[in-house]
């Protein structure tokens, strides 16, 4: 069954068996279209949404500055329709569960302050090649805003610290360039010049020379948030939100966020095609607090 299937279903199931208004039926089935179409863009099919997928979205819809109440209500319209999969059998887990009313705010990631961010950065030990690869993966992260998961898999080849940018490989393996502001690239090179090993393909690795995991980088921003005195509910997802807040606060258009964290449809060659590298590189610079 398709998601156009599905969604009817769950429209006739709301409208017929749970009595909603009509006004509240179409309400919901746009927000749902609205849904499956940044789910289309990412490359993302309903069966393997997570809890994260939707935060990500919701975040970006308030990027958007789209009010209160609609995203409350899109909240609750991808609630009701995950709790509708499931309850038929059509899901085998459902990923809205944890999206509990009344309050949006409450599962939007916490963003962090530039000095918060600043006191997070200056937490691990660079007296020791560990503390000094942990500096230089949260730089990393905050500098580009990439998703934990494109950090885990970023090679050496993937960056040129001369020109100052990175390839990044996000959902559907689709390809961008993201700029990487001075201080960042500094604590890279000094990872590389202090890592053991010299011939490893990844950027950064767990102490057995592999690839570093998901699970090893959370537990760095844990460790180094504790250290910082930093009390809010912390992940990488918290760096990549402070990220683009940083960055539109300070007056970057949504258009080269949304660029610079993967959010946009546009492919591969499009993006070498259409969008400008040098422009990109100085909105960068010029808006992110480390650029």
């Amino acid at each position: 069954m398709q998601a156009e299937e599905y969604l009817n279903s769950f429209i006739s199931y709301i409208s017929v068996e749970k009595g909603l208004a009509k006004n509240t039926a179409i309400a919901y089935k746009r927000d749902l279209e609205n849904f499956f179409t940044y789910l289309t863009d990412h490359s993302l099919n309903l069966p393997e949404i997570t809890e994260e997928h939707i935060t990500d979205y919701l975040w970006e819809r308030k990027l958007s500055k789209k009010s209160a109440t609609t995203i409350f209500r899109e909240q609750e319209a991808i609630k009701g329709f995950y709790k509708f999969l499931f309850t038929e059998g059509h899901i085998k887990q459902n990923p809205a569960t944890q999206l509990k009313s009344p309050k949006l705010e409450k599962y939007l990631p916490d963003t962090l302050t530039i000095e918060e961010v600043e006191k997070l950065l200056e937490a691990p030990d660079l007296t020791k090649p560990k503390g000094i690869r942990d500096k230089a993966i949260l730089e990393t992260l905050y500098a580009t805003g990439m998703r934990v998961s494109e950090l885990t898999e970023l090679k050496i080849s993937d960056i040129n610290l001369d020109v100052g940018f990175t390839k990044c490989f996000g959902k559907g393996s689709k390809e961008r360039i993201v700029p990487i502001g001075s201080k960042a690239i500094g604590t890279i090179k000094n990872h590389l010049a202090t890592r053991k090993k010299k011939d490893a393909d990844f950027l950064f690795l767990n102490p057995s020379g592999k690839k570093i995991s998901r699970i090893s980088i959370w537990k760095i921003i844990k460790k180094n948030a504790k250290i910082a005195g930093i009390t809010k509910k912390i992940s990488p997802h918290t760096l990549r939100h402070s990220f683009a807040s940083h960055i539109l606060e300070r007056g970057a258009d949504l258009r080269t966020i949304q660029e610079m964290l993967g959010h946009s449809s546009i492919s591969t060659t499009q993006i070498y095609t259409h969008i400008d590298k040098k422009f990109l590189k100085k909105q960068h610079k010029k808006f992110h607090p480390r650029g």
